[in-house]
């Protein structure tokens, strides 16, 4: 029997907090133009870097800025590749998901001397969410950086500008936008949220890295903005979504149904078969940005 509890809604919204993060600068690259398969990377270096700060200063906060900042790094290393060399994007993106592994990986062997995971560090505090009870202070931000984009994207001059460059690149560049130097700016901003969203897996949750700790998050926060038809709100509610029967794996896991134990590894692959049902059912309806992967107007921009 599932009890829709407070327990319950606390547990979707730690859970969909970096999904929400991640999608939210998903879909700030993907509305410029910019294919982010890199997300999984992005978020894997910022939860090393945001533990490697935390664990070199004592400070958490240290260690978001830090997490942040590779996160970033990471998002001008892709939008470098695509605009200024114009790799491929699916291509740029999946080197960065590898190098991404590979470089914490050795990272933590040599600065730590074993594998597996770092030693504890400080992470960040619990601040008190009216209605929600202890929440980590990037799930404020994640719920404030969906309510804030949406605005951004379609009553601003420079979200008007961005969204612009992912519809028709040639018009923009036509009317005087930089095409290149926008876009640059939004990958480089999903990649900052990227790696925010790495920093809460190592500093919100474990307060520790481990290899690999991104687990798959990164296409799971990709197929929510594919989901979520490129909007904030949408990304955010497919988001909660997944986060919602992440949770519900976990309080599911050894209880029975019809007299029968649910096994566990059912429960555990639950969130990433509901991504592929997904992307299935939705992905085929879905309007993308219709310059998704067109770099032709950035030759010479």
């Amino acid at each position: 029997m599932i009890h829709f509890d407070a327990e319950l809604l606390n547990s979707t919204l730690r859970l969909a907090t970096p999904l929400i993060l991640a999608a939210l600068g998903g879909v700030l690259c993907e509305r410029s133009g910019v294919v982010n398969i890199a997300l999984e990377g992005m978020m894997l270096a910022g939860a090393f870097f945001g533990m490697l700060g935390s664990y070199w200063t004592g400070n958490p906060w240290v260690g978001m800025l830090l997490g942040a900042a590779a996160g970033g790094a990471f998002g001008l290393v892709h939008a470098f590749l695509t605009q200024r060399m114009k790799l491929n994007h699916i291509v740029s993106g999946v080197a960065l998901n590898i190098f991404a592994l590979g470089l914490t990986t050795y990272l933590l062997r040599k600065l730590f001397m074993h594998a597996g995971g770092s030693p504890p560090v400080n992470g960040l505090p619990m601040w008190n969410l009216p209605g929600l009870g202890e929440q980590n202070p990037l799930t404020e931000l994640a719920l404030a950086g969906t309510l804030l984009m949406t605005p951004f994207l379609w009553r601003t001059p420079q979200g008007l500008r961005l969204r612009a460059v992912g519809e028709n690149p040639e018009a923009a560049l036509a009317a005087g936008i930089r095409v290149g130097r926008v876009r640059f700016a939004a990958v480089i901003a999903g990649g900052l949220l990227g790696g925010l969203s790495g920093v809460y897996l190592s500093l919100g949750q474990l307060n520790m890295f481990a290899e690999g700790m991104s687990g798959g998050r990164g296409f799971i926060a990709l197929a929510a903005v594919i989901f979520g038809r490129w909007t904030p709100l949408g990304a955010a509610g497919a988001a909660l979504f997944f986060g919602f029967f992440d949770a519900l794996q976990m309080r599911l896991q050894g209880q029975t149904v019809g007299g029968v134990v649910i096994p566990s590894e059912f429960m555990l692959m639950l969130p990433y078969l509901l991504t592929i049902v997904a992307l299935a059912g939705f992905a085929g309806k879905a309007v993308a940005p219709a310059a998704l992967g067109n770099d032709e107007a950035t030759a010479s921009n």
